[in-house]
């Protein structure tokens, strides 16, 4: 049983680790107890949305980041996004990412939200580096900062948790007893919580436990994509045969295989780890059939040869109340954009 398997399944061997576990929770509550005195030096002249998790794995960030770009574009502001780059390797720091930046120097998810949104992006381990040459090079009102929850050296005037709805916070033990790198508690602290998927009975009793207002949020399969080009084409007029090898590098593969079923497909599953590098013999599978894999993935294989290869896009469908709430804290907080729109700020 993996570790992450482990957490997910509450094993009693790792109550072996509760000391580490401890220690790890008592830092952390140090650390955001005083977060704003920590960031004081740090201020930037437009306000930032913080976009993350206590849990580490994936638990839909990145697709969220997308929908709140576009949600803001449509009320009159200017987004960019600033991003560690988890994996990225380049040249220096801090690095903009383009539509034509490699996912292995910028990173895939940065890569993935660059190309599906055209947003100015940077990024660095140092979240307030980039976030100052962002703001140099691009007239910008807003930042969205891709995951940094605990990246406390960064200002953020909202702050939105996003928590898997399937596995919840697993054991609720921070690392490595559990999965978390905060305590639940610190969900309490945060603008908004937001559930994407359903809620598991064990995720609703820890919500619950929490007296937390969450928000839901869900994932809706959009059209595949051919890798080597070409038009985009929906499950319902897929021409292929269904049974597919499929393709997930993402925190919760499982999820993935599920849409898939839930689409028609009968998918042979290839989970693989979260951010893990790709190339074309990993994807040889000697089976002929057609292969679909996540869009974080796909940003991975654009020079590869799979001429049977498809991507298959999600977009975030968000509950109107993130909408009103993530605008009123924008403009409750003077954090009034240039050319924000009349009538865009929410009762």
């Amino acid at each position: 049983m993996s570790l992450a398997s482990a957490w997910y399944r509450n094993a009693r061997w790792l109550k072996l680790l509760r000391p580490l576990s401890a220690l790890v929770e008592r830092v952390s509550r140090k650390r955001f107890s005083s977060r704003f005195e920590a960031s004081a030096e740090n201020q930037l002249p437009v306000p930032v949305i913080i976009v993350g998790n206590i849990s580490v794995g994936g638990t839909g960030k990145t697709p969220l980041t997308i929908a709140l770009i576009e949600l803001l574009r449509r009320h009159g502001w200017t987004p960019g996004v600033i991003s560690r780059g988890y994996g990225a390797k380049p040249a220096c720091y801090p690095w903009p990412v383009t539509s034509s930046t490699s996912a292995r120097e910028g990173g895939d998810e940065p890569c993935l939200i660059v190309r599906r949104t055209g947003v100015p992006l940077y990024i660095d381990p140092n979240r307030v580096a980039a976030a100052r040459e962002l703001l140099q090079h691009h007239a910008c009102d807003v930042l969205i900062s891709d995951d940094g929850l605990q990246h406390y050296a960064l200002p953020r005037t909202v702050e939105i948790a996003v928590i898997d709805g399937a596995r919840g916070l697993g054991n609720g033990r921070c690392l490595p007893e559990g999965p978390l790198r905060e305590p639940p508690e610190r969900l309490q602290l945060v603008d908004l919580v937001v559930v994407n998927g359903p809620l598991s009975p064990t995720a609703r009793k820890q919500l619950t436990d929490l007296r937390l207002p969450w928000c839901p949020m869900n994932l809706e399969a959009g059209k595949l994509y051919p890798l080597a080009g070409g038009d985009a084409i929906t499950a319902d007029t897929w021409p292929l045969e269904r049974r597919v090898d499929a393709v997930a590098g993402i925190g919760n593969p499982a999820r993935f295989f599920q849409t898939l079923r839930e689409l028609g497909f009968d998918p042979i599953e290839h989970p693989m780890a979260d951010h893990a590098n790709l190339n074309e013999d990993a994807l040889s599978f000697g089976s002929g059939l057609p292969l679909i894999m996540t869009e974080k993935d796909a940003v991975k294989c654009s020079q590869f040869d799979l001429a049977n290869g498809w991507a298959l896009r999600v977009d975030a469908q968000l509950d109107a109340h993130v909408e009103q709430t993530l605008l009123t804290r924008l403009t409750s907080r003077s954090a009034q954009p240039t050319g924000h729109k009349d009538g865009s700020e929410t009762a």
